[in-house]
């Protein structure tokens, strides 16, 4: 498909944060370029840290790049862009609203006379499946309806173009399919008053299903890792071998390793520590089970849909089992690796053990905490020193989500642990008696 003119661009767009009491910055995004063009759906793919939120606020203009720029028709933008209008994942309507007040707040706001946007409204209404609820209120309206509601009051401005934020994901499954049918009928059917629509999303199928062109991010800071059009026709269903194909394609690119050129591009403002995926130690046990019990090999695809997972939380999954060993990724599988196998097989508390070999054997925060710990006469030290350390490489909310799972995982492998009465970390006894035994026979010899 030949697409139009170019409405909406991000050249080099980098967006950092600071970092709490001034102990420098937290990059976000970098050097992101993006074109939206008219007659074309695009989707921002990518898993969570990849900044996609963040880009879509900057290209609405509700935020600002740190370097780089945004231009709408050719202009560059300095605040809020009236060519867009944004949905979002958490439906952001006003409780003390009716549906048809919700729906002309950005009309209201724009100072149109209620003569003018009240008409404007109900059409809208209308076309969006909510005629007969114009009275009703949030709280009144189904989780669907009230989404519906969202969409009304973004597309009664009429944009150029619809900033989707992750529109779909609060949504039950059939709910979510419903709506998404019936939106994309309504832009094949030119129903739609906007030209563009740019929608960010962690669901693979959602991408393919909808868009005529992907564009896959980084993390860590986010990045544009590819650009990949969707040549397919629609309606695309998901059965297609050829939409499979795709989707397998897209769990390569979000799987796979960075290439060199890849990592030297951002590796300068990527935090010098490695993050961990943030996700539970029986939760990744579960998935190591989930890959003996299928033979120790198991496409992705296949397995998100099985589990009803999105990237956002199959990925980390896959990411701690890698790290770990206990798993590799190759063409979209999962495979279980011999120490995957070993630890589906353990009891309870061989895998305790094998777990805490496996902290060891990989370096990461854990194995820093644990040498911090270790170098102490006490073994002892205050959450909060971490906290400092972790947050010179992190933004002050990720520090915290990485030091909660360190100290999760530590505790299972039974490391290091956690005293809430004292605010301090410290060595399992048995580590200790370890340490101190391993310390007495380098000092024999």
């Amino acid at each position: 498909m030949n697409h139009g003119a170019m409405l909406l661009e991000a050249r080099r767009v980098t967006k950092r944060f600071p970092l709490p009491e001034g102990d420098g910055e937290y990059t976000v995004l970098h050097e992101v370029d993006l074109v939206v063009r008219e007659d074309e759906i695009v989707a921002l793919l990518g898993k969570s840290g990849s900044g996609k939120s963040t880009l879509l606020r900057i290209l609405s203009g509700l935020m600002l790049p740190s370097t780089g720029e945004v231009r709408y028709r050719g202009n560059p933008l300095a605040g809020p862009c009236a060519g867009t209008a944004m949905v979002f994942q958490t439906f952001a309507l006003l409780p003390w609203l009716d549906v048809l007040g919700n729906v002309e707040l950005g009309l209201k706001a724009w100072g149109i006379p209620p003569d003018i946007r009240r008409p404007k409204a109900l059409r809208m209404i209308d076309v969006i499946g909510l005629d007969g609820h114009e009275s009703a209120y949030p709280r009144e309206l189904s989780g669907g309806m009230r989404q519906r509601v969202g969409f009304a009051r973004a597309l009664v401005l009429e944009p150029d173009v619809l900033l989707m934020d992750e529109p779909f994901s609060a949504l039950d499954v059939l709910t979510a399919e419903n709506l998404r049918g019936e939106l994309l009928d309504l832009w094949l059917g030119r129903h739609f008053p906007t030209r563009a629509i740019l929608i960010v999303t962690h669901n693979i199928e959602e991408a393919v299903l909808l868009a005529d062109r992907v564009i896959v991010l980084g993390a860590n800071p986010g990045h544009v890792r590819a650009e990949v059009p969707i040549n397919l026709p629609r309606p695309r269903r998901h059965e297609r071998p050829e939409v499979q194909a795709l989707v397998d394609r897209f769990y390569q690119l979000l799987t796979r390793p960075e290439t060199p050129d890849e990592a030297r591009r951002v590796m300068p403002v990527r935090p010098a520590l490695p993050q961990l995926p943030l996700i539970r130690v029986g939760t990744l046990g579960g998935l190591v089970e989930i890959l003996a019990d299928r033979g120790g090999r198991v496409d992705l695809h296949r397995l998100a849909d099985d589990l009803q997972f999105d990237v956002d939380d199959l990925l980390p999954l896959l990411e701690a089992a890698t790290l770990l060993g206990l798993a590799r990724v190759e063409e979209a599988d999962a495979i279980l690796t011999q120490e995957g196998v070993r630890f589906a097989q353990a009891s309870i508390l061989e895998r305790k053990e094998h777990f805490q070999q496996l902290l060891v054997a990989h370096p990461t925060i854990i194995t820093r905490i644990h040498a911090a710990l270790a170098a102490k006469a006490n073994h002892r030290l205050p959450k909060a020193f971490f906290e400092d350390v972790l947050e010179e490489h992190f933004s002050g909310k990720e520090a915290e989500r990485q030091l909660d799972t360190a100290i999760q995982w530590a505790r299972f492998a039974e490391l290091f642990s956690y005293d809430a009465d004292t605010e301090e970390l410290f060595l399992e006894r048995e580590v200790v008696k370890e340490a101190e035994d391993s310390a007495r026979q380098t000092a024999s010899h």
